[in-house]
């Protein structure tokens, strides 16, 4: 903290530029999210303001980000739907797994798991980020063309038998709720299924034709009827939005083309007072604490979504360190990563306790904050800052931008999020499992699993079953590596220089077995055919032991079977070399002394074959 004032020139041109990129991107995903722009303001201003001030990236700006908006647009979704499709009955419920989420993030930090997040393997990463822009940009092919499932009328009455059976269930589980006997007050239970008004079957109508085309497959479906009912204004709007967006840059980057295409589309559609589709209202004045989520705090609502919780902070860990890693490659500063995950973790909190979506560290916005010459964590205070005045100054001006504008700027985001790097090196990765005639590269098989899976199933288990195949793939290819350097598999191996006058009339008694490399799960049935490889003429097994530097429970029960059955064949087995972490291991469930006594355990191959002199006879 003493170093925060010392570049405020910097500091306050590089937060403010940041806050001014942040506003369309901050706008686009809380309309995005299902909670409205101001959700996506909120969490803009306290994630950039708080996890500035308790991170340990000096320079880092904070904010909702794609990935993040995508795993909560889910989260979201699966709240409403829960509750009747009504976004207020559904927020408390939401808004206490954002903070979940905040606080695990915490608890991480003090955990010391920050260091060990750069472990994830590419593939899965590079697998989900492009999901997330195929996501962001099937989602958004309906609001760039103004097609709403709501407002279309003829969509919303297919719906009206299904919104009737749900509001009858929903009144007999009133009922059952109130401790009721339907049977008994069976015409009770008539009387107000008459009340049931057209509005509120209209309303549970428009909710099912909202929910049937939300996610990517919905899009999907409602998409030729969309098409047909497309609003050309809109697509123009969204169109321009894109062109602007990419057109600029090549102009210059001084300034964010994204804001200047916000600025110059909503201009001209409010300007010439054209007939578009706007976002919804931001409030006015100060953010206020949603205590309703501590009042009405409700167990049941929330476990269900534990699992995702801690699937967002992990997501929102990745998204930061990954950022604070190119923070410091153009700072050349280090970060602390424990450090961030608590900023990271205070900031979601606080805001979820404000009504804001989750976010994390934004590369775009953290690289505009150093190119402007931000170098302390004051410069993402400044940031929050800039876009709660922003909020507070324009709140109504910014109701006045267009939906279609925003989802062409989400568009660019979608395109920009994907890993390029990733996909155009599918042709060259080699080609290392094969299924039937096809040869396939098992980074590009985690990397496909993942984006199809995360698409058009879940987000949440696509990462979860990517990790699995890629922990699995990792431990084939380790097992089948230490079981070629092992020498498990070879049965004439060359003699190492210290055996090399080894007595040629005991060669027939005694077998030498070298064993290179850990002896783990992944190398067990190698090793268990061991006893196999041994000649029946002898008598004395050597196990060369002293490059074998660890082994695991699957390791050391595979050791004790194989001891059991040569000691039950009368095969008596000599150590050497044994290091200190086998030893203790095999300690612990008496392999030694049971099987293997201390006399049968020497430093050195020189000791051992003293006593193999002394006690091994030439019986051939």
């Amino acid at each position: 903290m003493k170093n925060l004032f010392s570049n405020i020139k910097g500091d306050a041109f590089g937060g403010i530029t940041a806050g001014i990129v942040a506003l369309p991107l901050a706008l686009a995903f809380g309309v995005s999210s299902g909670l409205g722009p101001e959700a996506g303001l909120y969490g803009a201003i306290f994630i950039s303001f708080f996890a500035a001030l308790f991170g340990g990236t000096a320079t880092q700006i904070s904010g909702p980000t794609a990935p993040m908006t995508a795993v909560s647009m889910v989260i979201i979704a699966g709240i409403v739907a829960a509750n009747d499709g009504s976004v207020e009955k559904a927020l408390p419920a939401i808004l206490t797994v954002f903070l979940l989420a905040g606080l695990i993030q915490i608890g991480l930090g003090f955990l010391g798991v920050g260091k060990y997040i750069r472990y994830i393997p590419y593939p899965v990463v590079s697998g989900f980020m492009t999901a997330i822009g195929v996501i962001i940009l099937l989602t958004q092919i309906l609001p760039s063309i103004g097609y709403y499932p709501k407002e279309d009328a003829a969509f919303v009455e297919q719906f009206k038998p299904q919104a009737e059976e749900v509001i009858l269930e929903n009144i007999l589980k009133e009922e059952a709720g109130e401790g009721i006997l339907v049977l008994e007050n069976f015409k009770e239970t008539i009387d107000r299924a008459h009340e049931i008004t057209p509005e509120e079957i209209l309303n549970e109508s428009q909710t099912l034709a909202a929910k049937e085309a939300s996610g990517t497959i919905g899009a999907l479906k409602v998409l030729p009827r969309a098409l047909k009912n497309m609003k050309w204004l809109e697509l123009l709007l969204a169109l321009g939005t894109i062109l602007i967006i990419y057109g600029f840059k090549r102009i210059t980057t001084a300034i964010p083309s994204t804001l200047v295409a916000l600025v110059v589309m909503s201009g001209i559609a409010y300007g010439f007072n054209l007939g578009y589709v706007k976002i919804s209202e931001i409030p006015g004045g100060i953010p206020v604490p949603r205590l309703e989520m501590f009042t009405n705090f409700n167990l049941g609502s929330i476990t269900p979504y534990i699992f995702t919780a801690l699937t967002l902070s992990l997501l929102g860990a990745i998204d930061s360190l990954l950022t604070s890693v190119v923070a410091d490659n153009m700072t050349k500063t280090k970060h602390k990563p424990n450090k961030e995950l608590i900023g990271q973790g205070i900031g979601n909190s606080i805001a979820s306790i404000f009504g804001g979506i989750p976010g994390a560290g934004a590369t775009i916005r953290t690289v505009v904050n150093i190119n402007a010459g931000g170098k302390t964590k004051l410069s993402g205070m400044i940031a929050g800052v800039m876009l709660l005045v922003i909020m507070l100054a324009l709140g109504p001006v910014a109701s006045k931008i267009p939906a279609a504008v925003l989802a062409g700027i989400l568009i660019t985001v979608g395109i920009g999020v994907m890993d390029y790097k990733g996909l155009k090196a599918i042709p060259s990765l080699p080609k290392d499992i094969k299924f039937g005639p096809l040869k396939l590269s098992s980074e590009v098989l985690i990397m496909l699993v993942v984006l199809v899976l995360s698409t058009f199933w879940d987000l949440i288990y696509a990462v979860g079953i990517g990790l699995i195949i890629a922990s699995l793939m990792f431990m084939k290819k380790i097992g089948d590596l230490t079981a070629e350097r092992s020498d498990v598999k070879s049965l004439n191996e060359e003699s190492w220089e210290d055996e090399l006058d080894f007595p040629t009339n005991l060669k027939e008694e005694v077998f030498i077995k070298h064993l290179k490399g850990p002896l783990f799960f992944g190398s067990t049935s190698d090793f268990q055919a061991l006893t196999e490889q041994i000649p029946k003429t002898a008598k004395t097994v050597i196990l060369r032991l002293g490059r074998m530097q660890y082994m695991d429970q699957s390791g050391l029960y595979a050791m004790e079977d194989m001891l059991q059955e040569l000691k039950k064949n009368d095969v008596e087995v000599l150590f050497v070399g044994l290091l200190k972490q086998p030893r203790y291991m095999m300690e612990r469930i008496d392999i030694i002394p049971d099987f293997i006594p201390n006399e049968h355990i020497f430093k050195d191959f020189k000791t051992c074959l003293k006593w193999i002199k002394l006690n091994i006879k030439d019986t051939i």
